[in-house]
């Protein structure tokens, strides 16, 4: 299936359908992917053992899976015939509103559910590995060298259905103004916060003539997010 063919609307189930603040909830596939396009780190959350563990990585991403990666003895990688859950959270600002009850964050959060695929075939697995590297730097894929095939068996890669998930956004300011706490003439509004990428640092061990490379000077100073 290509693309253009897939669902624009995500289907609701019990996991992904929101209890309290509909208002804020999106199954609009294009939210989804620009929630997941707009960050490079996920936190994975599987059972290990009968207990739960919540691990941060890198994703990457195509038109129907995201997909992680880890070495082969990674706990958080394994027994994927379960159900694991992903997460991508983005912090717009803080909300200060009139009193503290009513303080809150802006954010755009994509969760999504599923039990992943193990990836197996070596092609499979290296494209996988090619999307996560260019999602997180464009470009490097291109310019550093490629996995072997000894480091293709090191490496667990899971793919998970983008099919089972829901967006949720909340945006905007206070919404205390007209409440009894606005006689208490306290300032109220936003905090935004933005994240910028700095300027490449070259490892210590380079030549001073080695420079980096046109994509990733490219990046400095640009939003993140």
């Amino acid at each position: 299936m290509t693309h253009s063919e897939l669902p624009r609307t995500l289907t609701p189930t019990d996991r992904t359908r929101l209890r309290r603040f509909k208002e804020n909830a999106s199954f609009e596939r294009a939210d989804l992917e620009a929630v997941l396009d707009a960050g490079f780190v996920c936190h994975l959350g599987v059972l290990v053992d009968g207990a739960p563990m919540v691990v941060p990585t890198v994703y990457g991403r195509d038109e129907g899976y995201l997909y992680v990666h880890g070495s082969v003895a990674s706990r958080s990688l394994t027994g994927t015939e379960e159900t694991i859950c992903v997460t991508v959270t983005h912090v717009d600002g803080l909300v200060l509103a009139r009193s503290v009850f009513e303080h809150g964050v802006n954010y755009r959060c994509a969760m999504l559910y599923g039990v992943p695929r193990t990836l197996t075939d070596d092609a499979e697995k290296t494209e996988a590995l090619r999307l996560i590297t260019e999602h997180a730097a464009p470009g490097q894929w291109d310019y550093a060298r490629r996995p072997n095939r000894k480091e293709l068996a090191a490496t667990t890669v899971l793919a998970l259905s983008l099919e089972e998930a829901s967006v949720k956004i909340s945006a905007g300011p206070p919404d205390d103004g007209d409440s009894a706490d606005a006689a208490l003439g306290l300032w109220a509004g936003t905090l935004p916060l933005t994240t910028r990428w700095g300027a490449p640092t070259a490892d210590p061990m380079l030549p001073a003539s080695r420079t980096a490379p046109a994509h990733i000077v490219a990046r400095a100073g640009t939003r993140q997010g």
